[in-house]
């Protein structure tokens, strides 16, 4: 087996040269402009914990108000795009040439604008004067410039497309045309306001996006990132396959902290690709296992990345909800990846690296996993219900109590960890041929986990807002990485505590640095997708593609979705994660929720945000743009091509989930307790482990043609099992229009029925809706409809609504005057769908036997050769 890199070149370093072109820029600035470049960024860290934080309340003065923050954080991110990439690829990238420099000037005073002229505007809304104007024009065009610099041409050229709509909409064909905006409209629109440029997708960026990028970068400077990397392997590198396996968890713990997916997979990859190839993974294979991992990063909870952060503002539910409806579909991903990995290592016969640990059964494992487990619960019940217990009695003086007592913590875990060795931190070229020790590995970085902690408990517990949650936690992290060395230092028996202290000094600045470097492609990005935005809610092009994508969907929800995905995959290929999923669910998420609502399928709008989300993902992947891919290919040696569309092929899970919690909400956790959660999530996992079997042509061993499609079969059964009862017996039984107030009274509580309407909508076309509408109180079918705030008549043989509440349920639901009651439908008595999963089940095992009996005829026959 190769056990080097098959280039002479260190790849590592092309990889690492290309995560560095794309997330933080190409110039490589030296002097008096490099340490500027560095406060500049250290200042802009800075800003924003400082506008995050507590105190400008709490000392009354540094208090910005939404607009003027993002107007600040806009001209640090341009300023630093201008200084960070070059204009062209012949352009100098050690030096910064004039141009440059005036173009980073002007650029960052046209974002301050608003700032510096707060007080004026506010003065004048809607009414621009020609400096406004003016500012607005030079603004726009340099946002775009720094776009194009940053995050290539394709985000610049759709922003372009949609302002040159929005000005010339008089001259578009059919449908297409709009009454138009004027020149000085759409600057005021798109610069001077926060509907365009500054609006949600900024100031989410502002808030949120930068505490928990800084956050990562801090938590990766730390040492965290090589502890995660040597966690996984010290406890799955022996299994067949072992690298693999422990690149997927790495991965998975590294997304936690990063943000990038190219960043994740240069961080993990340049240690886990070389040694999957030295298990027996060729090249192409070691990199896609990589990218599939990375790349997955961004959907794993509680760190999800910006779009988890526009979800909050687009759907309007907290971020804890957020992480609740994700958190199934990832665990799920991950799970089947790191099973593909496995059926990947028996279909090569791999075998795992040595480890070091002493042999141990499985019994005293599981012994011993458990007692970890019930521990941690008890630990976590201990703090949850002690908190609450001291709370009361401690009063304002709680939190100085926490802190001490979370110091005292980081204190005591780092003593314990100062009795192990220290990590060492390997390069690709390290001949690693026996594993680390899994215990001493485990509790030298246990006080890593503490900002994570912290993290989770003030999102979930506490509920603090995503940005205060993470500023409380980058906090700590920065005490961390100022103290850890010399405290370490000091337990192990070494005195230079000084040079330690400088050393835990230089790695917070190098943290701060990088946390703002990583930011400035998000800022621009969020910042130019803000122009699509307002384009849409200036000109109502959103209506014009809905009727367009309906008509192209022939209104088959399925086939929308389809179009969807495709839609999120052509932009992905040019546009960075977070500004594809603004623009794809700015322009179809509404279209989706409508079109499954006029076919009887309520759809969440959380489940569309999240669909949208996962495409969006996948982009990174795919052919032939995916930078994650090509990231891979630099460390392996392999073709970039082949590496993404072996990538893709790993990642068909991932694509196949968000089509599947659409039609089956239950796997985002919505209205479902925690038993059933419990089941679903056992349930679903087996149908991702089928699913994955199919695809990779391998369960047992290698699958016959049918088994594969009744593998297929079984997974959609386990995931879908209501697909089946809607065709054995019918969900609702219809009942005649003038029935409707009798049947809403035979209702029991908890139950909804469905009532499909016809009327215009507000712009007086033709619309057809289906909406459920609960069970409310009352006597009879008459009182409920009148609680509900709606009132009916009839018209010969047609039922329509009379009236309806102001602010009414009625009203909230869609209900409106004169729409035409077409029919009404009433829950059925049925069986479980859960009893479906029997049958499929019984396919499986049968599938199972006839696969174990081949495998035996082969060992069988095998035998007597090899005794031959």
């Amino acid at each position: 087996m190769n056990t080097t890199p098959p280039s002479t070149e260190r790849p590592d370093v092309d990889a690492r040269e290309l995560a560095a072109v794309a997330d933080t820029g190409g110039r490589k600035l030296q002097g008096v402009t490099g340490r500027l470049l560095l406060i500049v960024a250290v200042t802009w860290s800075l800003f924003q914990l400082w506008i995050t934080s507590p105190l400008p309340y709490t000392l009354g003065f540094g208090v910005f108000s939404a607009t003027e923050a993002r107007s600040i954080h806009l001209a640090f991110a341009l300023f630093l795009a201008f200084l960070s990439w070059p204009a062209l690829k012949r352009s100098p990238t050690d030096r910064v040439p004039v141009t440059d420099w005036i173009m980073a000037a002007v650029a960052a005073f046209c974002a301050l604008y608003i700032y510096l002229f707060y007080a004026q505007l506010s003065n004048r809304p809607g009414n621009p004067i020609t400096q406004d104007v003016i500012v607005g024009v030079m603004g726009l065009v340099l946002l775009l410039e720094g776009a194009r610099r940053a995050l290539g041409p394709p985000l610049m050229i759709v922003a372009l497309v949609f302002l040159g709509y929005s000005l010339a909409g008089p001259y578009m064909p059919g449908m297409l045309a709009h009454r138009g905006v004027s020149f000085e409209a759409l600057i005021n629109h798109q610069w001077l306001t926060t509907q365009g440029v500054f609006g949600i997708a900024l100031g989410v960026s502002t808030s949120f996006v930068f505490l928990f990028v800084l956050f990562g970068a801090l938590l990766d400077k730390a040492g965290a990132g090589n502890y995660f990397i040597k966690v996984a392997f010290s406890m799955l590198g022996h299994y067949r396959g072992g690298p693999a396996k422990a690149a997927v968890v790495a991965s998975g713990l590294t997304g936690l902290i990063s943000g990038s997916s190219i960043a994740n997979t240069v961080t993990t990859g340049t240690f886990t690709i070389p040694m999957m190839k030295r298990v027996g993974f060729s090249s192409t294979k070691a990199g896609a296992v990589e990218v599939a991992s990375s790349v997955n990063g961004q959907i794993m909870p509680p760190v999800m990345g910006a779009a988890a952060f526009l979800m909050v503002e687009y759907v309007g539910i907290p971020y804890v909800d957020v992480i609740k409806h994700a958190f199934l579909p990832a665990m799920i991903s991950y799970i089947a990846l790191f099973y593909i990995v496995h059926l990947e290592a028996m279909k090569a016969g791999m075998q795992g690296l040595k480890s070091s640990n002493p042999p141990k059964p499985w019994l005293y494992k599981l012994l011993g996993f458990a007692t970890g487990l019930v521990g941690l619960m008890a630990l976590s019940a201990a703090v949850y219900y002690g908190l609450g217990w001291i709370k009361p009695m401690l009063g304002e003086s709680t939190p100085w109590a926490v802190s001490i007592a979370l110091v005292l913590i980081y204190v005591g875990l780092l003593k314990l960890g100062a009795r192990y060795p220290e990590l060492e931190v390997d390069t690709p070229d390290s001949n690693i041929t026996t594993l680390p020790q899994t215990r001493p590995t485990v509790m030298v970085g246990l006080h890593y986990l503490l900002p994570v902690v912290v993290l989770v408990w003030c999102l979930m517990v506490e509920r603090l807002s995503p940005g205060l949650s993470a500023f409380w936690a980058t906090v700590l992290m920065m005490v961390i990485m100022v103290t850890q060395r010399p405290l370490s230092a000091l337990f192990r028996g070494r005195l230079a505590l000084g040079e330690n202290l400088r050393e835990g000094v230089f790695d917070l600045w190098s943290g701060l640095v990088d946390g703002a470097r990583n930011m400035i492609g998000i800022g621009i990005a969020t910042a130019t997708a803000g122009i699509i935005v307002g384009a849409v809610s200036q000109t109502g092009v959103g209506l014009v593609l809905a009727d367009l994508v309906e008509h192209l969907s022939m209104g088959s929800l399925f086939l929308m979705l389809l179009l969807t995905a495709v839609l999120s995959l052509i932009l992905g290929m040019g546009l960075p994660t977070t500004a594809n999923y603004i623009v794809v669910s700015a322009l179809l998420a509404p279209v989706i929720v409508q079109l499954g609502q006029q076919q009887g399928l309520i759809v969440p709008l959380i489940a569309v945000h999240l669909f949208v989300f996962y495409f969006g993902i996948m982009a990174d992947v795919t052919p032939p743009v995916g930078l994650a891919s090509f990231a891979a290919a630099a460390i392996s040696g392999a073709d970039p091509i082949r590496t993404g569309f072996q990538a893709f092929w790993y990642s068909l899970r991932t694509a196949a989930l968000p089509f599947l919690f659409i039609f089956n909400t239950d796997l985002l956790l919505i209205n479902v307790d925690l038993w059933h959660g419990i089941v679903i999530f056992v349930v679903a996992t087996l149908a991702m482990l089928v699913f994955a079997a199919a695809t990779q042509g391998w369960f047992i061993v290698r699958n016959r043609w049918h088994e594969t499609i009744l593998l297929l079969l079984v997974a959609f059964t386990l995931f879908r099992p209501g697909f089946w009862q809607d065709m054995i017996v019918p969900p609702f039984e219809k009942m005649p229009p003038a029935q409707i107030a009798q049947a809403y009274g035979e209702l029991e509580d908890g139950q909804s029925m469905r009532v499909t309407v016809e009327g215009l909508d507000d712009y007086g076309a033709p619309m057809r809706l289906v909406i459920e509408v609960p069970a409310v109180e009352g006597d009879n079918g008459q009182a409920r409809l009148e609680n509900l705030g709606l009132s009916l008549r009839e018209d010969g043989d047609t039922t329509l609504v009379d009236t309806v509440g102001w602010g009414s349920q009625a009203s909230e639901l869609g209900l409106d005057m004169d729409q035409t009651i077409v029919s009404v439908e009433l829950p059925r008595e049925r069986f479980a769908k859960e009893w479906l999963w029997i049958p499929a089940l019984l396919v499986l095992a049968l599938i199972v036997y006839w696969q174990r009996r081949r495998q035996t005829n082969h060992t069988e026959s095998a035998t007597p050769q090899a005794a031959s």
